[in-house]
């Protein structure tokens, strides 16, 4: 029997995502509550529990991660890898797939992705309100043309006020 070999590359075509979003976080153990928007990203792949293993590995061959697993997702839960960290993001998970290029929609999926990857990092640090307005833009005009690659898409919850931060935003030249 020949035993098939591990791909992280297949495995992220059939199961990976590359996500992009703007975020509210109110963070209520501190003192009047104040919230703050965000641009986040992450690499993720999702299997269930019982692939947890593979995920592990997978974790393990691209250098970076963190699997963990639910039971709330019914029929024995759901275990994922992620990786949220941009630092990992632009020296591990980008390079890791321009070595092992991606296939139709997920290849075009991280195409969008890596371009925002590459602003997040650019202002990591920074605060949303002094970001240059065009990288605001860009990142919406981003979020938007990723949809296109996405099984589930929906409207980002936020994104009205990530418009309006392009309109107070510095544009700095």
């Amino acid at each position: 029997m020949i035993k098939e070999k591990f791909s992280v590359t297949q495995l992220v075509n059939e199961s990976g995502c590359f996500d992009l979003q703007f975020r509210k976080d109110t963070r209520h153990e501190r003192t009047g509550s104040p919230t703050y928007y965000r641009w986040k990203i992450q690499f993720v792949v999702t299997l269930p529990k019982s692939e947890i293993k593979t995920l592990q590995k997978a974790g393990r061959e691209i250098g970076c991660g963190m699997v963990t697993h639910s039971t709330s997702s019914g029929q024995g839960g759901q275990a994922r890898l992620s990786v949220q960290n941009i630092d990992e993001i632009k020296d591990v998970v980008i390079p890791h797939f321009q070595k092992n290029p991606l296939a139709g929609e997920k290849k075009k999926d991280f195409q969008v992705w890596q371009k925002a990857a590459q602003i997040i990092y650019k202002n990591k640090g920074v605060s949303l309100s002094t970001w240059e307005k065009s990288d605001l833009h860009s990142l919406i005009e981003l979020h938007k043309l990723s949809g296109k690659y996405k099984n589930k898409t929906r409207q980002g919850k936020w994104m009205s006020m990530a418009k309006s931060l392009t309109k107070h935003a510095q544009n700095v030249q």
